[in-house]
C-alpha cells in the first residue's frame, strides 16, 4: 500500500523505520515544524523529519493539518495514514483522505489513558501493566475501534522515558502487523469497552514531589515525570531535580530508619529521604546549575544532614 506516516518525537521513529523496511511504500511523512533547541537555540527538525530525510522520504512540516496540507496528502493518493505522536489533531476531510483512513498507535490499553501522556500517567499511577494499541482514528479523542493491542509490563524502577522507548519498539511491530492485515483485507476492528480515563500532559505542579505521600507513590511520581517535565524539590532556596529513585530493599516500617517526610539521611552509602511511611532511596539528582550526579555524593557535599529537608 501507499502510506503517509505522521509523527514527530523519537517515539514515532521505530514505526517509521519498520514501515520503511516493509513491502509498503511511504509516499510522505507529516511532522511538526522544526523548533529551536539547546542553549544556542538552533533550529532543529523533529526526530521523525531527520529520519525521513535519511530514508529519502518527502516531508511535510505542519503544526496543523489544514486544507493546504490535506490537498498535498490527497495528491499522493495514499491508501492509508499511520500516525504516532504527531502532536496535532486530524479533522475531516483529512481523516477521509487516505482510502482506508488513518490508524493510530497509542501507548495504553484503551480506553484507559486517552490523551497526550498515557505512559506518564500510567507510571505516575504506579501501574504495572499497559499496552501498545493500534486503532482506527476518529474525530473523538482516541475513541476509535481497536485493531490490535499488545500487553506491556512496566518495570517497577523504569521512568516514563524508559517505558516509552521500549514501547515504541513493541508498538512498531504491532503497527506493521495491522498494516499488513489491512492490505490483505483481513483486519478486524473492535469497539472499545470499559471505563474511559484521560491522560493530560503532566504540569510543573505534577512534577513537584511531595514527600508526605507513601514511598511507592513518591517513587511513581518521580519515575512518571522523568524526563519531562522533570521531578524536583527544593532544599532551602535551591531547586534540585530528582532523576532516579528506588524503593529500599526490605524497607518496612519496622526495619527502615525513621525520617520525617523530606528529611535526608545517609545510610549504608545510600541517600534516603523520608516519606509518609518508609524512606525512599534517591540515586541520581541534579542540583540547579550543575550536571546530573550520584545522589549520595551530592549529599556528602552538603555537610551534616541534620535539619536538611527536601520540600
Amino acid at each position: 500500500m501507499r502510506l503517509v506516516v505522521a509523527g514527530s518525537p523519537a517515539a514515532a521513529v521505530p514505526t517509521l523505520r519498520r514501515l520503511a523496511a516493509s513491502d509498503h511504500e511511504i509516499v510522505a511523512v507529516l511532522t511538526r515544524p522544526a523548533t529551536p533547541q539547546g542553549r544556542k537555540r538552533v533550529l532543529t527538525p523533529t526526530p521523525v523529519a531527520q529520519v525521513a530525510a535519511e530514508l529519502g522520504v518527502p516531508v511535510f512540516e505542519a503544526s496543523r493539518v489544514d486544507e493546504t496540507v490535506t490537498a498535498q496528502i490527497a495528491a499522493l493518493e495514499p491508501d492509508l495514514g499511520v500516525i504516532v505522536a504527531y502532536g496535532a489533531l486530524l479533522r475531516r476531510p483529512a481523516l477521509d483522505t487516505p482510502r482506508l483512513g488513518w490508524v493510530n498507535l497509542h501507548f495504553s490499553a484503551l480506553p484507559a489513558y486517552r490523551g497526550a501522556a498515557p505512559v506518564q500517567r500510567a507510571v505516575m499511577a504506579g501501574d504495572t501493566e499497559t499496552a501498545a494499541t493500534v486503532f482506527q482514528l476518529v474525530e473523538a479523542l482516541d475513541a476509535g475501534p481497536v485493531y490490535a493491542s499488545e500487553p506491556f509490563t512496566i518495570d517497577p524502577d523504569a521512568t516514563s522515558g524508559d517505558v516509552l522507548a521500549a514501547m515504541a519498539e513493541t508498538g512498531a511491530e504491532v503497527v506493521a502487523r495491522v498494516v499488513d492485515d489491512l492490505a490483505a483485507g483481513t483486519a478486524v476492528a473492535t469497539e472499545q469497552t470499559g471505563d474511559v480515563t484521560l491522560a493530560p500532559k503532566p504540569t510543573i505542579d505534577d512534577a513537584h514531589v511531595r514527600f508526605d505521600e507513601p514511598a511507592l507513590s513518591v517513587h511513581a511520581r518521580i519515575r512518571g515525570v522523568t524526563p519531562e517535565p522533570g521531578a524536583f524539590a527544593h532544599l532551602g532556596e535551591t531547586r534540585v531535580k530528582l532523576l532516579r529513585s528506588a524503593v529500599r530493599p526490605g524497607g518496612t516500617a519496622s526495619s527502615a530508619p525513621h525520617l520525617a517526610p523530606g528529611a535526608l539521611g545517609l545510610v549504608d552509602g545510600q541517600l534516603l529521604v523520608g516519606t509518609a511511611d518508609v524512606p525512599l532511596v534517591l540515586t541520581e539528582v541534579q542540583p540547579a546549575g550543575k550536571k546530573a550526579m550520584d545522589a549520595a555524593a551530592w549529599a556528602r557535599g552538603l555537610g551534616p544532614l541534620d535539619g536538611k529537608v527536601l520540600a
